[in-house]
């Protein structure tokens, strides 16, 4: 039985990003409303990182479900397919400009984050609500509670909520595992102007400049601004031994690392204004899958965390949300039809793509980097 003094959603969606309010939105597209909950006190509670691609066939059909393509290409950054590769000595191996026919167009993720969340009515998304656990009821319904300690009873509960789901443990025990590779994030800001040489060496997109366990990474945002990825295959304690609260101390460990590298490259760390962010690679197994458990799936990196080499992962959160809105919307009443339809679909495409992100990591940082990245971008192997 639903308790009655227990406000009652029939789909209740446990996280506010890019997949969550692609479903909030296909769903309302169908005349079915949703109710997101997300931890963070409100939209603009942080920034939402930088350039995202979002490819033709994953990320753009999802906003074509969501009738917000073309609103969404009056968005996107003008130029910011461009790719260059380079080696650990400052060489071009591979440039390729944006000519304007690529499917992959630059977006900044706070855009197309705003994109979404502006289509849905004020309200859509409960702000401050942290979900602290959840338990099944008859007929496949939740009783979810939040931190205020506050409770509500839901037909269909979707975990939204990211590479650390607290929804996740409703259909499976796996948990995240460190791939091996860590970040170190920096910013340059205006940098045609404070950091022309960088400029010049990240064009007018994509840098990949990568040798043998560490690399470069780094893509020229819409506001002027550089965001670098400083990428190392090393231990997962080895951030542990980095002082992140000394920003100069800080670049010097992480430039330790590319003791040799052009200096160009190192200036992309050397040079960055405001801190360094550090950041541990994590990735679920590949084809995680679970079995139907009523009433309840995952969408995103709930369902499927992988590394970010191969570009997919907002691409896919879109279309698991926009896809399981439509299997909902399509089996009115039947929402296990609809779940078990949308994770015969969502299991072997997050499969595939995980298994291209593990590779896209072992492309980039093997023994004879970049090569293997070259040859991917030109066709002649990889």
């Amino acid at each position: 039985m639903i308790p009655a003094s227990l406000p009652h959603h029939p789909v209740a969606v446990v996280g506010a990003g890019l997949g969550g309010l692609a479903l909030a939105r296909v769903l309302r597209v169908h005349g079915i409303e949703a109710a997101l909950f997300d931890l963070e006190p409100s939209p603009a509670a942080r920034t939402q990182g930088g350039m995202l691609d979002i490819h033709d066939e994953t990320g753009q059909e999802a906003l074509r479900a969501a009738g917000l393509h073309e609103r969404f290409l009056a968005r996107v950054h003008t130029g910011g397919q461009a790719v260059r590769v380079l080696d650990r000595d400052g060489t071009v191996r591979f440039e390729e400009p944006d000519d304007g026919t690529g499917g992959r167009p630059e977006i900044d993720r706070g855009e197309l984050r705003d994109l979404l969340l502006g289509s849905l009515p004020e309200g859509t998304v409960r702000w401050g609500a942290k979900v602290t656990g959840a338990r099944p009821l008859d007929g496949g319904r939740h009783r979810v509670t939040l931190a205020d300690g506050t409770a509500f009873t839901t037909d269909v509960l979707v975990g939204a909520d990211g590479a650390w789901s607290r929804v996740r443990a409703l259909v499976s025990a796996a948990r995240p595992a460190y791939t091996g590779v860590s970040f170190v994030e920096a910013d340059l800001t205006d940098a045609d102007v404070r950091h022309r040489a960088s400029a010049e060496v990240v064009g007018g997109g994509m840098l990949f400049a990568s040798g043998p366990g560490r690399g470069f990474l780094a893509h020229r945002e819409s506001d002027g601004s550089l965001h670098v990825y400083a990428a190392v295959v090393a231990p997962e304690d080895w951030l542990d031994g980095i002082d992140f609260t000394d920003a100069e101390a800080a670049k010097a460990a992480v430039l330790k690392e590319f003791d040799g590298w052009d200096g160009r490259l190192r200036a992309l760390v050397a040079d960055a204004d405001g801190p360094l962010a550090p950041r541990r690679i994590h990735a679920l197994p590949a084809g995680h899958r679970w079995d139907r458990v009523p009433g309840v799936t995952l969408l995103g990196d709930a369902a499927h965390l992988m590394s970010p080499f191969a570009g997919e992962g907002a691409n896919l959160a879109l279309l698991d949300g926009a896809e399981l809105g439509l299997a909902l919307a399509a089996h009115p009443g039947d929402p296990e039809t609809a779940l078990a339809a949308y994770e015969a679909r969502m299991f072997p495409r997050a499969k595939d793509s995980a298994a291209q992100s593990a590779h896209g990591q072992a492309l980039l940082f093997r023994e004879d980097a970049p090569g293997g990245l070259v040859e991917m971008f030109t066709g002649h192997g990889g």
